[in-house]
């Protein structure tokens, strides 16, 4: 019995082509029908705008020119353009509800989701929240009431969080992917040896399985 294909994913939760990225990897993986290997995926922190305030007020656009230095109709463009990606990967993003916001909290509730063995359910619930639901996902409350909706306990998943406790793993999380050279999210890590990049469309992500696990049953045999 082999173990599964490992694929450490760099993510951040306020990343428009994490999301998408995330539905083309489950796509190709699903291409894949029976021959498809067994897989165990990890997210790691990565901050794409750690300079963000929690309640930042403005739209996505006025954080993208402000902050960003982005044009105002380069930025409305990109918006149009991701959110149109977004509805063909069957996901509707409403960046009129989103509350742009900082991610650090969220990436320290993913810690705790993993080590609770629900890291997979809450990083899809908290991109939804975020995404098409117009929720806040910087604030405790609204964060421990997501993690309660996974299955995750609302007074443990608080501790967590106003504990900071996960925070070093956070770092941790970030600094891995300055060793690895990754600079942008979106980032699959397939068995700590084969690296993509982006939200690659998902026959890609069903060509590197199908090549993983062919050099592993090689290997095995």
């Amino acid at each position: 019995m082999t173990s599964p294909i490992k694929i450490d994913i760099w993510s951040d939760i306020a990343c428009p082509w994490c999301y998408i990225g995330k539905r083309h990897l489950e796509g190709g993986l699903a291409a894949l029908g029976d021959d498809a290997p067994e897989v165990e995926i990890e997210y790691h922190s990565f901050e794409l705008a750690p300079d963000t305030p929690v309640d930042f007020e403005g739209s996505e656009v006025d954080f993208l020119a402000g902050h960003k230095g982005i044009p105002m109709e380069q930025a409305r463009m990109m918006i149009d353009r991701v959110t149109g990606v977004a509805a063909q990967a069957g996901l509707d993003y409403d960046y009129d509800a989103l509350q742009h916001t900082k991610t650090l909290k969220a990436h320290e509730l993913l810690h705790f989701a993993k080590e609770q063995g629900r890291q997979l359910e809450l990083s899809e619930r908290l991109f939804r929240a975020y995404f098409t639901e117009g929720r806040h996902v910087g604030r405790t409350d609204e964060l421990v009431e997501l993690a309660a909706e996974v299955g995750l306990d609302a007074d443990a998943a608080r501790e967590a969080l106003e504990s900071g406790r996960y925070g070093a793993a956070v770092q941790a999380d970030i600094a891995q992917a300055g060793a690895y050279g990754i600079r942008g999210v979106p980032f699959f890590v397939f068995e700590g040896k084969y690296g993509v990049s982006g939200a690659q469309p998902a026959e890609v992500f069903s060509q590197v399985l199908t090549q993983v696990a062919g050099e592993r049953d090689g290997a095995a045999a």
